[in-house]
């Protein structure tokens, strides 16, 4: 059933349907529509094969898809979820396939673009070809048709291949009412962006720098929870999947930065940044503008690279051409988002987990035999299993409000109503996020459930709250130092200079021992996505970090600015060194009571490198060189950062990954870390 052996899966989603709920895998909005066949054919010559499978294929969709044809042209009578009947008209509006089977669809044969009419010799210019429309390809098949008989396979092959055209006589869109190829077949960033930057873009770099000093830059970067590390480099990798291209893209740009020409780097930070702005879920027409600049700053600069020989092949031989299909396909993103909206939401990672439930994980149930009746007998089962399962929601549903209606109107609805007790709450706060299969850990909710506790029931102050309205902060419950005097806390943790221990008479529990402070931000763009929590370090020195493992954050420190909407206006950088929870003396009353405060160390924020954009850091130190730290609340907080070491040409082959962000002073200000922070920091 996969790996082209059976069948090709075909599933279908609603456009109309909110994109943030669309892309949710649990959501179930991708639904398996038909199995098309894989067929075997025996003509002796291999490109007739293809042309056969390439035919089968599309009156396979001609038939599959008749209906929503039909109801294209003359529209239909459908119930929405509400029982209204509405009137409804089915344009195709997005076909998610990768470049191969795009050209297929769109009948386009040779080194040709499937959404444009450039060949591929054109594919390094620096403007938007023709765009690739259906009446322009019904001419050209008329024409043919004229001249030979479709059915004559190998004539009307050798005809089309004037028209560069891949020999299909009925496409199945030919027919669909508003259907255009350079509209439908919409960019996908795992085939056209990601893929791209590893198999161009990586190269590049690596040539530039070298693979043994990129792979060492790599190999000594402070490892961040979550995110892959490159204890090997990246120059060696075998078999690289998304999510290993994605994280590469992460740092490539701050950990190359000073090793690579200027004109180079500055090439392929431009279209880091096409890549970063295009996968926003929120464009306007300022966006496209930014896009549009970025993409005219990458062909302004391109040159570069070739003249430096770092655009090579296979066996190292340099390339002097731009015959690069998928540079060329960044020319019709934005017509794309100006057609069909924001690039984001026809992302194929939604349906490559559908792909998986429903298809293969299936397909390794079977004996490898008889497949059609096990097809059928799966289907079957599977759509049973999944009518039952919207019966008990609905019921279970109905019961839930017969059981509040029960209950005075004056109750809290915002408090949850269960007998769950027993249970941790921060197992019962979960939720959902687009591009993310397993539940992610709602801390927001779990903060607002805490302060409707009784007071003696939970550990006082609360370890997880919200700061402001987009941040929750969630601290470790069970740090191994419990509590340690003020005298005692100069003594052992010598980072703190005197003057900064002003909290002379009390006694602080302090949270030392591989304490995670972690952070949920909220999506930079829809407030109501709640992405997954991020990890920060604060753990003193053991065996192997002998200078301890601190992370890097955004603090707030002036009154009237916000994080994100102000970008890094009215704040700074700093590294957490420390998290205490100061306790005073019995009858005591004092402002610092039941607060968490944090000690961090800050870096003076100087201006953007003209070639890389990034923020050069450099660590405050007072006259003597000692490093400038103060003690905040941690409410002041508002967002992980990651920051790179100013490694220069050539790194100090001293560094470990367990040293690297305590024996340097300069770091770049990594804004292409997260997408959430990249938006902020490009202001």
């Amino acid at each position: 059933m996969t790996g082209d052996r059976v069948a090709h899966p075909l599933l279908i989603s609603l456009a109309n349907i909110r994109m943030s709920t669309r892309l949710k895998v649990s959501s179930g909005a991708f639904l398996l529509t038909a199995l098309l066949p894989v067929p075997k054919f025996t003509h002796k010559k291999k490109h007739l094969r293809g042309v056969l499978e390439d035919r089968l294929i599309h009156q396979c969709l001609d038939i599959v898809l008749a209906p929503l044809k039909q109801a294209a042209r003359e529209g239909v009578m459908l119930s929405d979820p509400v029982g209204h009947s509405r009137y409804c008209f089915t344009p195709l509006t997005s076909y998610i396939i990768d470049t191969p089977e795009a050209m297929m669809l769109a009948t386009v044969g040779g080194k040709m673009s499937p959404v444009t009419m450039a060949s591929y010799k054109q594919f390094g210019d620096p403007f938007l070809h023709k765009p690739r429309t259906r009446s322009t390809t019904f001419m050209q098949l008329a024409v043919i048709r004229e001249k030979v008989d479709p059915n004559n396979i190998e004539v009307f092959f050798h005809e089309a291949q004037k028209f560069h055209l891949n020999k299909v006589d009925k496409p199945f869109w030919l027919d669909w009412i508003m259907a255009e190829p350079s509209h439908f077949l919409t960019p996908e960033f795992l085939h056209h962006l990601h893929r791209e930057f590893y198999d161009h873009n990586a190269k590049w770099i690596i040539c530039a720098v070298g693979e043994a000093e990129i792979d060492f830059h790599f190999s000594v970067l402070q490892p961040v929870m979550g995110f892959h590390h490159f204890h090997s480099g990246i120059s060696k990798l075998k078999q690289v999947t998304g999510r290993a291209q994605h994280d590469i893209q992460h740092s490539i740009i701050a950990v190359t930065a000073d090793a690579v020409p200027s004109a180079v780097i500055t090439a392929v930070r431009a279209l880091m940044d096409f890549r970063y702005l295009v996968q926003s879920t929120c464009i306007d027409d300022h966006d496209i503008e930014r896009i549009s600049t970025v993409l005219a700053e990458f062909h302004a600069n391109k040159q570069a690279i070739i003249d430096a020989g770092f655009h090579r092949g296979k066996g190292g031989k340099v390339i002097d051409n731009w015959y690069i299909q998928k540079i060329e396909l960044m020319q019709s993103i934005v017509p794309s988002i100006h057609n069909t909206g924001v690039v984001m939401q026809w992302t194929a990672d939604t349906m490559e987990h559908t792909h998986v439930t429903d298809i293969k994980d299936p397909a390794q149930s079977s004996n490898n035999n008889n497949y059609d009746a096990q097809i059928c007998h799966h289907l079957d089962c599977a759509d049973k299993c999944h009518c039952f399962e919207l019966a008990m929601s609905l019921l279970d549903l109905l019961n839930q409000h017969a059981y509040l209606d029960e209950y005075d109107d004056n109750i809290n609805l915002d408090i949850d109503i269960d007998d769950d007790r027993d249970h941790p709450v921060d197992l019962l706060a979960t939720t959902s996020s687009p591009g993310y299969s397993r539940p992610i850990t709602d801390y927001f909710a779990i903060a607002q459930t805490l302060l409707h506790k009784e007071v003696g029931t939970i550990p006082w102050p609360l370890r997880t709250f919200i700061v402001g309205q987009r941040i929750a902060v969630h601290l470790a419950y069970d740090p191994l130092i419990r509590a340690l005097s003020v005298n005692d806390t100069a003594l052992n943790l010598t980072f703190l200079t005197y003057g900064q221990l002003f909290l002379t008479s009390f006694v602080a529990k302090i949270p030392t021992e591989m304490i995670t402070s972690t952070q949920l931000d909220m999506d930079i763009h829809d407030a109501s996505i709640v992405q997954p929590a991020q990890t920060l370090n604060c753990a003193p020195p053991c065996d192997l970090w002998t200078s301890g493992q601190y992370d890097t954050v955004i603090v707030n420190h002036k009154g009237g600015y916000s994080w994100p909407t102000d970008g890094l206006h009215g704040h700074s950088i700093a590294q957490i060194k420390l998290i205490i929870c100061p306790i005073g003396k019995r009858g005591t009353e004092w402002s610092w009571k039941d607060r968490f405060l944090t000690y961090v160390e800050r870096f003076d924020i100087g201006n953007r490198e003209p070639n890389t954009q990034l923020h050069l850091l450099k660590r405050a130190k007072w006259s003597n060189g000692t490093w400038i730290g103060d003690i905040i609340p941690v409410t002041q907080l508002r967002a992980p950062v990651n920051i790179v070491p100013h490694f220069g040409a050539s790194a100090d082959n001293h560094l470990t990954l367990y040293n690297s962000n305590e024996h340097l002073s300069e770091f770049w200000l990594n804004r292409y870390w997260d997408k959430n922070t990249f938006f902020p920091l490009l202001m």
